[in-house]
């Protein structure tokens, strides 16, 4: 309250009402979309909704394909004023800098809300092995850039800076009507909500892979599956809308499943979006990005907008 609304309440002859009582807690809900916490699910207000897929350890391509996309620009800064930006994982492995592409990304969510924009950034399943101690696709200059194999596997442990902040982030966002995920929520997977996937997430992060580990973290969980991408769309359509419905949701915005010309396909009518489009230069440089403005979807590319159906 400023200084002039306080002097006038005490110059009031009437004394102040009393508080209002807190406001009851919301109900449950059984569509998926439970209450949840701001960075998992948020109504955009009509902003610029803008999505960018898998990154793989290659920081000039991250801000090149950042500043085709209007969010920051060549020295990493934000640039998208009240854009809300999702970035839907794998920004580890294959490339020779995870640690500079990770440091950009914890730098753009802290610099976006003092411009009044939102940064949302998913786990994938790159993130999510570097976490287990999965070192497969890691290249050499990538762990030499963390100084040397034991300071990276501190650094992505569950005491290391890298790693306790990972396991913070979400495998899902919900933002509007769309779902953001890596690799794709499935009907069962859906059946947890927003909410239980990421709290069943954050409690499963290291689990151990394979057999021993969570299904969360399976090739049926949200950082590995590929069905709605690679099944036939007949089926694939059909257990997405299970999925869509569920969560309270009209699309779904994956990565993951690269696709190998460089351009953003949907499928199922626009019902579902992929966006690994092959950024890094390990897949080729494509750079990309998907935009939305009150529901209107389209792909932002070197050569220009091009439209994308919606659901």
């Amino acid at each position: 309250m400023t200084p002039v609304a306080v002097a006038l309440l005490v110059a009031c002859a009437e004394p102040p009402p009393p508080p209002p009582a807190p406001a009851p807690a919301p109900e449950a809900r059984t569509d998926g979309a439970a209450a949840l916490p701001a960075a998992e699910q948020r109504a955009s207000t009509g902003r610029r909704i803008v999505a960018i897929g898998d990154l793989h350890g290659d920081r000039d391509a991250t801000l090149e394909v950042l500043a085709l996309a209007g969010v920051a620009d060549a020295q990493g800064r934000w640039i998208g004023g009240d854009t809300v930006f999702v970035q839907t994982g794998d920004v580890t492995d294959r490339g020779p800098d995870s640690k500079g592409v990770i440091d950009l990304m914890r730098s753009l969510a802290e610099q976006a809300p003092a411009h009044g924009g939102e940064a949302h950034l998913l786990n994938g399943n790159h993130e999510v092995m570097n976490l287990q101690g999965d070192w497969r696709y890691v290249s050499p200059e990538d762990i030499a850039g963390f100084g040397g194999r034991s300071k990276r596997a501190i650094a992505f442990g569950r005491n290391g800076d890298y790693g306790k902040w990972l396991a913070t982030l979400p495998m899902v966002a919900k933002v509007d009507d769309t779902i953001f995920v890596h690799g794709g929520v499935t009907p069962e997977i859906a059946d947890l909500g927003v909410d239980g996937i990421n709290t069943t997430a954050r409690e499963h992060y290291f689990d151990p892979p394979g057999p021993d580990g969570h299904p969360i973290n399976g090739d049926r969980g949200p950082t590995w599956y590929r069905g709605y991408v690679q099944d036939a769309e007949a089926e694939a359509c059909a257990e997405l809308e299970k999925a869509l419905a569920t969560l309270g949701a009209k699309r779904m915005v994956v990565g993951h499943t690269t696709r190998r010309d460089g351009v953003v396909e949907a499928r199922c009518g626009g019902r579902i979006t992929v966006i690994d489009i092959g950024i890094s230069a390990h897949y080729g440089r494509h750079l990309g990005a998907w935009e939305s403005l009150d529901g209107d979807a389209r792909a932002l590319m070197p050569s220009g907008p091009v439209d994308l159906p919606d659901p």
